[in-house]
Parts: structure tokens; sequence; C-alpha cells
């Protein structure tokens, strides 16, 4: 009896998928189904609006995390969070976003992305992409909003541009962690291992995208501490005038989240940040999280 084909052997056909734009910021994907392995044409289609628009909406997908982790691993290494409690069980590419709880017990990271920031900006490596598939959604609340850093570089008075073009700064997972933001949520003590993981990492306030060639700011107020060489005050005071210029309401895209989306958004372009929603409306998402390259 033989063997049945592995889907990588057989023929893939393609999709006929419309990439819409939003507006200076994102698009939806409509017409795509990500549980079928995509064309080689399509994944170039795919990865060119990703380029393009920075953060892409793929409607109604009904994907499971094999597919999730699968179409994932098309753009690179897959990256396993610190927080080894929130993965999804026999998946530790999926971290679980939620803030459910079951048993007295978190099942998720209830409080995921409460600062504006770009997924491990505090590794070496940080995130390319991450994706982000909607499992439980409440009725009201749970929007992310998206901040475009390719604009925010763009329009950056003269005078703060020169002061940070040629700067590094550092990055560390445990700036913002243990500071609430959302009533009721809590995050576990690290432990030395965990903290052993993320050791505080510097990187140039702005950053070149490896594909595109375009300049963004990369600071961010979740997980940056100090710009290097600079006094504490003044690197305080420059630090906030990047997070205030960053988030302007006209480099901002706002998700209001639909049944099955899967977002995926490109670290190297954007921050973003949690809404947040009202605790006893259950929210539950799964996040895979792309490894990139070491910032220049």
């Amino acid at each position: 009896m033989s063997a049945v084909p592995s889907t990588h052997h057989l023929a893939v056909s393609h999709q006929s998928f419309q990439v819409r734009p939003f507006g200076n910021l994102g698009a939806e994907i409509i017409g795509i189904d990500l549980s079928l392995p995509l064309s080689a044409e399509d994944f170039i289609r795919v990865h060119r609006a990703h380029l393009d628009h920075h953060v892409v909406v793929f409607r109604n997908q009904h994907i499971t995390p094999e597919e999730q982790i699968a179409f994932s691993r098309r753009f690179g290494v897959l990256q396993i969070h610190v927080l080894k409690q929130f993965l999804l069980a026999s998946h530790p590419e999926i971290l679980i976003v939620s803030n459910i709880i079951e048993n007295g017990q978190p099942i998720g990271l209830g409080d995921a992305g409460k600062f504006w920031h770009s997924d491990l900006s505090y590794k070496e490596l940080p995130s390319l992409g991450s994706m982000l598939h909607a499992q439980e959604l409440p009725a009201e609340g749970g929007d992310t909003l998206f901040a475009n850093m390719h604009l925010a570089w763009d329009t950056l008075p003269a005078s703060l541009q020169k002061a940070v073009e040629h700067r590094k700064a550092a990055h560390s997972y445990t700036a913002t962690y243990s500071k609430p933001k959302f009533e009721g949520n809590w995050r576990p003590a690290l432990t030395a291992e965990q903290l052993a993981e993320v050791k505080e990492v510097v990187h140039p306030v702005v950053r070149t995208h490896p594909e595109t060639g375009r300049k963004a700011l990369f600071v961010n107020e979740g997980f940056t501490t100090r710009i290097e060489g600079l006094p504490g005050d003044e690197s305080r005071d420059i630090l906030a005038q990047l997070y205030a210029h960053s988030v302007l309401p006209e480099h901002l895209y706002r998700h209001q989240w639909q049944s099955h989306d899967l977002v995926f958004w490109d670290n190297r372009s954007l921050i973003h940040l949690a809404t947040g929603c009202p605790n006893h409306l259950r929210r539950k998402l799964y996040r895979t999280t792309i490894q990139g390259d070491a910032p220049f």
C-alpha cells in the first residue's frame, strides 16, 4: 500500500484573492484560505503586501495551530516566548494571549501589549513579524492599535532626527514587566532561568528595514530603557518626545477584531498596543512570532 503523498509534493493551485489597503497603514487580504498551502506566486504576493502595508489582515481563517505554525514558518524561524507556562500544549511555537482564568490560574498572557512595543525588541534578534489568530473575542473592547514607525521617522523634526540618528538604545524585557495597567491581570515572577533568557540588549534608535531599505524609529515605551551615551534626564526627555510623536493619530491603524481574523504585522516597521477589554469578557488569541535579523 503506497504512502499518502505529503502536501509538500502536491500541485498547489493559485488562490484568487484581493489586497485592499486601509489607508496609510494596513490592508486586508480577501478570498485567501490559509488552511491550504500557498503557491510560490501567491506567497510572493502576500509577502509583498506585508512589506508594502506593514500589517495585513486575513479574514475568516478557520485554521488549526499546526496550519498557523506552517504558514508562519514560511517567513522564517519561529521564536519561543520566555513565559513557557503560557505556551500551547504540544505547540510551544504558539503563545496563548488570553484573559481567561481556569481553576484559579490564567491560561495565557492576560495583559500582553499593555504598553506600546515592538515584539521581542529586547532580544539580540528581535521579531521580524507576529501573527495573531482570534480564537475567542469579547463583545466589546479588545482592539489593537498599530503605529507606523517609518512615517514617524520621516515626519520627525530635523533637530530630533539629528539628535538620535546615530544613537543606540537599550531594551529590556523587564522594563515595564510588573507595571500594572489593566485591572485584575497579573504576571508571574520570572525565574533565574527566564531572566537569563532576556538579558538587556542594545539596538540602533533608527533601524533600516532589511528588505525595503526604509528607515524607521526603533524605540518603544514597553521595552526601551535609555539612549546610550546621554545623561539620564536628556535620554528620558528625548524618548518621551519620540514616543509621543510615534503615536500621533495620523500614524495609526486601529484593528477592530472580527471572528477568526489572523493579523500579521511587521515588527521592524511598527509598534503596537493592546487597548484592553472588560475583565469578565473572554478573549483568547494564538500568537506565533517569526525571528528577524540583528537591527542595523
